[in-house]
């Protein structure tokens, strides 16, 4: 069932994913010139569609304690990583949102059971 609360722990379990995906992405850009450097990600979004289902528990099942994805050994693409920064920017805003959101129906139900 849906509840205020419920929404907002997994709202900020995605603050946390999009954070640190913004890292690793930051991480590539930065490291672009190292050479055999490893290009990291993390790839949430298709637990963004399933909020209904136990998030945290299928996150760490697939993705393991750290969360990062190793992926392509080939030379990092500024422009793809700064795109993916604007997309993971975009999920921040919008898991930001939801959690305020959140806070103010938690807040309805206070105010109006007292």
């Amino acid at each position: 069932m849906f509840t205020p609360s419920n929404s907002l722990d997994k709202c900020n379990l995605m603050l946390d994913l999009a954070a640190h995906r913004q890292r690793a992405l930051a991480g590539n850009i930065s490291n672009i010139d190292t050479p055999g450097y490893i290009r990291k990600d993390v790839d949430f979004s298709q637990y963004l569609g399933s909020m209904n289902s136990p998030l945290e528990t299928k996150l760490s099942e697939k993705l393991g304690p750290s969360g990062v994805i190793m992926e392509n050994q080939g030379k990092v693409d500024s422009v793809y990583e700064l795109s993916e920064m604007h997309k993971n920017a975009i999920i921040y805003k919008t898991a930001a949102k939801r959690v305020t959101a959140a806070l103010t129906a938690i807040k309805t139900v206070i105010n109006v059971g007292s």
